[in-house]
């Protein structure tokens, strides 16, 4: 593995035209266990628009020898990619761990992810088609899928292997080159990642990894001439400032934000519905965009079911992701706790009830992190902007509802529109929500979080802007690959 210095500190390096070199303005900035703020993980290079223009100029250079390599040699490295992070997983997730505070169960859970989708994609480079269509005698039309050349992908904290390995590897798989701007909170594992592929035998010069702090580096990206596609996960603000950034001629595909909500109808069994949203709901500390933070239940069975997940959440145990019988660890920044706390505030404003939660007390274990305890609050009002607003955290808000009607009707009241759940067996309430749900993704009987590898995934509204859904075989290689029609005569 390269990419690091050892010296007082780990120093680390961006990854442009084949060689580990610093920010051209020699900037760096710092990178620190949420878990424990005394914690240094290491200093990152802060690039700016000069490291873009060159990354640019080097991956534009690079990416049709690897186009003409043909799909088989993709898959190769992709399939050695996976096999490399396989070995690696115990060492990866300890550093995943530290660096974003997931438990180390839910960090070997994703680097096996991605793993698994470096395997799903090398099996797209060879599935990749064009089509033939009839023409007169002595014609033929056909058409060419080809790469669409340069794709930058701009990635969160949140998930920062399994997102970044899901975008990254179908544009390889394609025959594109990569520029690669990890999040400035998971640096560490955009190093890793890139790492990976280039131990796996991908072109040096094929793949550029930019670190950076703040807006800078992805402004540079929308706005250097030679980025052919796009693709962002993160917020909504700022998704939007980048779709209005680029010329129409860049691709874009943007994956944003969600509110949402778990409904627990009246045939549901409460015990389970308790269990399907506490994991989604505190399952990775909340910070999910498909984690649950509504409950919208029947009305007979609220006041059983606050009472029951509010139980489930207060056995929930907090701390450093490394140690033992944690369950649940930090938040990953100082400015999540802030907007925690904001919304703590609001809902006590608005009439809610917290039933549980809230900050922790004062100990040793959590006196430098981020903490906050899994949090439930009911009885709050339909019009509440914990009801309506992303919080991105283990917080979680419970309306009684008067049947599936008024379910539908809250549940589409805000801006998002990514995943719900229902809990239920009445199989026309099912088919009711899911066929009028302004959601993308609808589950039945199992938590928000969690979606399959081969299937579409991608929200309603300001979800997301529709352009690509983010994975799903066939699906998502169309955004990263590009149709010519070709006419044969005789």
């Amino acid at each position: 593995m390269g990419g690091a210095t050892q010296g007082a500190n780990m120093s680390y390096l961006n990854f442009i035209g084949g060689d580990w070199v610093p920010a051209l303005s020699g900037e760096t900035f710092e990178n620190r266990n949420p878990a424990d703020q005394t914690d240094l993980i290491g200093l990152f290079p802060n690039g700016g628009m000069e490291d873009v223009a060159a990354a640019v100029e080097t991956v534009s250079a690079a990416w049709p020898a690897w186009a003409a390599k043909g799909p088989e040699a993709r898959a190769d490295v992709l399939y050695k990619a996976a096999d490399i992070i396989s070995s690696r997983i115990d060492a990866i997730a300890a550093e995943l761990t530290r660096e974003e505070g997931k438990t180390l169960t839910e960090a070997r859970n994703e680097t096996s992810r991605i793993a698994a989708n470096f395997r799903f994609y090398a099996g797209e480079a060879l599935r990749l088609k064009g089509e033939s269509f009839p023409m007169p005698e002595g014609q033929i039309a056909l058409t060419l899928r080809q790469p669409v050349g340069v794709v930058a992908v701009i990635t969160p904290w949140n998930f920062p292997l399994s997102m970044a390995a899901r975008k990254i590897a179908p544009a390889l798989a394609a025959g594109n080159g990569v520029i690669f701007k990890p999040s400035e909170m998971t640096p560490l594992m955009g190093q890793r990642l890139v790492e990976v592929l280039l131990d796996a035998g991908l072109p040096k010069g094929l793949i550029a990894l930019i670190h950076g702090r703040g807006a800078t580096v992805g402004q540079a990206i929308t706005s250097t001439p030679g980025i052919d596609a796009l693709t962002f996960t993160g917020s909504y603000g700022v998704g939007m400032q980048i779709a209005s950034a680029l010329t129409t001629d860049t691709r874009c595909q943007l994956e944003m934000g969600g509110k949402n909500a778990t409904v627990v109808l009246e045939d549901a069994d409460l015990d389970r519905a308790v269990d399907i949203i506490r994991r989604g709901a505190f399952g990775l500390t909340g910070q999910a965009c498909t984690g649950t933070s509504r409950v919208l239940v029947a009305r007979t069975h609220y006041d059983a079911l606050v009472e029951k997940l509010s139980v489930a959440a207060a056995g929930i145990t907090i701390g450093a992701g490394t140690r033992e019988g944690v369950n649940m660890g930090p938040l990953a920044t100082s400015a999540q706790l802030d907007k925690v706390k904001a919304y703590l505030g609001i809902a006590k404003q608005e009439g809610g009830r917290i039933t549980t939660g809230g900050l922790p007390e004062a100990s040793a274990d959590l006196a430098n992190g981020f903490f906050i305890r899994p949090t439930v609050i009911a009885g709050v009002p339909a019009d509440s902007r914990l009801l309506r607003d992303e919080i991105f955290a283990p917080v979680v808000a419970v309306r009684a509802v008067d049947g599936v009607d008024e379910a539908i009707e809250i549940a589409d009241d805000t801006e998002y529109g990514l995943a719900i759940s229902l809990v239920s067996n009445d199989m026309a309430s099912i088919l009711k929500i899911a066929q009028k749900t302004q959601h993308g993704v609808v589950k039945v009987n199992s938590p928000t979080t969690g979606v399959a590898l081969n299937a579409p995934f991608g929200g309603f509204k300001h979800s997301s802007n529709q352009s690509a859904k983010e994975q799903g075989g066939a699906n998502v290689m169309d955004f990263y690959s590009r149709i010519k029609s070709v006419y044969l005569g005789g």
